[in-house]
């Protein structure tokens, strides 16, 4: 064994043996961050995703291990630890270039051939074929090094603390710099050049060194630089034809598209619209027209606060219609404010804070009499925000007779189903006492999403005559004339007051977990929405995918091509 590592001087002091471990470290803990980042946009960052990652990382890391140690103990060359080092680096330079068209492809032929667990097949079979690959190879590392910087048994303990120190720095720092360095200054796609970057320089110095694989090393140099150039030239949505905006944040992927009529916000590629902004003002088509009735719903309409704010659009709705009203907004994302102010005509006087949602309710001791959950994303709800502890402190928040209204994004319905859980939650929390008839609900016309309203129990309070009157129940104000008339009364729009009376003919009462003990009532302490949402995008997807599938069956390949 001395006498292989002596072949190659520059590994005599053992320096660059250490060198080596650290940055195979740093590149290890990078690739996992950037698999998040990467999948994220087609798949959403849930704890499903994050635990596919982790898990098909901690495989691909065992199996280098193994294979590692006994091709050291067989054949204990540096060259070929450095060859391996040299491909894995080059296939991590590749990820941005050609990883959104593997997700994309493989997306595609899943959707027409499975039938459930798509997002959890789809995301294992992408970081399979994109990421095992590389992390496998630096899975072979640290026992390659462990063999050739050992020298005696007497100081065998010694030195591998001292590479397992190395290992750990280095992934203390390929933790942290992606996060809050690189990939929100650079964006996902130059962090993994800038890590493979890192990682490749091992193998070029020491080749170099040596005076052996200048090919290699010279190819493998033009692939990176190659990568480099095109990588930035398309996107995740590799795609679209023109995109106004497309960057990252600590949070999210961010893309702002400008039409004809309307400037939208996405989060993610494939699944929806995060938030829009109509240049001619009105009404807009998706939820946040049916989620207009809150303030009607509510014995007073003063005051709202948004959680989960993206970049207004609810409250430049409400701005439109109730212009006397007073809206607070939270969003934890700073960039999609910035983005609001830029491209989305938020107004500048509605406060908006940078935190999350709950713990800005922990915070505060104000009060709202509309308040607006938006926090929910396909399937990355937050389940810190779904829980029952949470929803009473909304409650709490909100005036007698105020209005929370939850915009949940999947119609999933059922046993089992995201939205039972949801509603149940939301009604053990509202449908109390006298206040047993609270919470109503809508699905909105040619989406996907579903508003619940659950209003808060009723003080007295005095109408337009100074008559002490108590609030009417949820289920009278949710009457079709009801709520026509006090949206007539708040904002004098004969179109959203035509609106409403659409939207109050779908109102559905929801009852209580009572009444169905099938029901989950989410806690802090359970609470798998991502689970249950997981199911609601099987749903989705399947309803999406059968005429494809139909065609696939009777058609072929061939006719599947040919559909337009």
């Amino acid at each position: 064994m001395q006498q292989t590592t002596s072949v190659r001087p520059i590994l005599r002091s053992k320096i660059f043996l250490y060198v080596t471990e650290f940055f195979s470290g740093m590149a290890v803990m990078a690739a996992e961050l950037g698999a998040s980042r990467l999948l994220a946009p087609y798949f959403s960052s849930s704890q499903i995703v994050w635990t596919i990652i982790i898990g098909t990382i901690m495989i691909a890391l065992a199996l280098g291990n193994m294979w590692g140690g006994r091709r050291a103990d067989k054949d204990p060359n540096p060259d070929r630890l450095y060859l391996r080092i040299l491909i894995a680096a080059v296939w991590i330079a590749l990820i941005p270039l050609v990883g959104k068209y593997i997700i994309i492809l493989i997306s595609g032929l899943l959707i027409i051939s499975v039938s459930t667990n798509f997002l959890v097949i789809a995301a294992f079979v992408s970081c399979m074929i994109i990421f095992v690959p590389p992390l496998f190879l630096l899975g072979t590392v640290t026992p390659g090094l462990v063999k050739f910087t050992t020298d005696s048994l007497e100081d065998n303990a010694t030195i591998v603390g001292r590479l397992g120190a190395c290992n750990t720095v280095g992934s203390i720092l390929g933790t942290f710099l992606p996060t809050f360095v690189t990939i929100p200054a650079a964006g996902t796609f130059v962090t993994f050049l800038i890590f493979s970057g890192l990682l490749l320089a091992l193998p070029i110095i020491y080749f170099a060194a040596a005076k052996v694989k200048r090919v290699a090393s010279a190819i493998s140099i033009v692939i990176f630089v190659v990568s480099a150039i095109l990588s930035p030239l398309t996107g995740f949505a590799f795609w679209e034809g023109k995109l106004t905006y497309e960057g990252e944040s600590i949070y999210n992927y961010l893309q702002v598209k400008t039409l004809a009529d309307r400037t939208i916000l996405s989060t993610n590629v494939l699944f929806g619209v995060q938030s829009v902004t109509m240049k001619q003002g009105g009404l807009t088509g998706l939820y946040y027209d049916t989620a207009l009735a809150a303030p009607a719903l509510a014995d007073k309409a003063d005051s709202a606060l948004i959680l989960g704010m993206g970049t207004g659009t609810y409250a430049r709705q409400l701005r439109e219609y109730y212009p006397n009203m007073s809206i607070q907004g939270v969003e934890i994302d700073q960039s999609i404010t910035n983005l609001a102010g830029k491209y989305f005509d938020e107004p500048s006087d509605i406060p908006v804070s940078t935190y999350d949602g709950r713990a800005w309710l922990e915070g505060s001791d104000e009060k709202f009499d509309v308040i607006m959950v938006d926090a929910y994303q396909d399937i990355t709800i937050p389940f810190q925000m779904s829980s029952s502890e949470f929803f009473t402190a909304v409650r709490e928040h909100l005036n007698p007779g105020g209005v929370m209204v939850v915009n949940m994004n999947m119609i999933s319905d059922g046993e089992g189903s995201i939205n039972q859980a949801l509603q149940a939650t939301i009604s053990s929390v509202f449908n109390v006492g006298t206040n047993s008839e609270s919470v109503v609900m809508a699905d909105v016309e040619g989406t996907t999403n579903r508003e619940l309203f659950a209003k808060a129990p009723s003080g007295e309070h005095r109408d337009s005559a100074n008559t002490v009157t108590s609030a009417n129940t949820m289920q009278q104000s949710a009457e079709v004339s009801a709520l026509q008339r006090r949206t007539e009364e708040l904002t004098g729009d004969a179109a959203l007051t035509s609106y409403m009376g659409t939207v109050a003919s779908r109102f559905e009462t929801v009852d209580g977990p009572d009444a169905d003990e099938s029901s989950l009532v989410l806690t802090d302490d359970k609470a798998p929405v991502e689970l249950l949402g997981m199911r609601a995008i099987d749903e989705l997807i399947a309803q999406q995918s059968g005429p494809y599938k139909e065609v696939l069956r009777t058609k072929g390949i061939s006719g599947l091509m040919q559909m337009q």
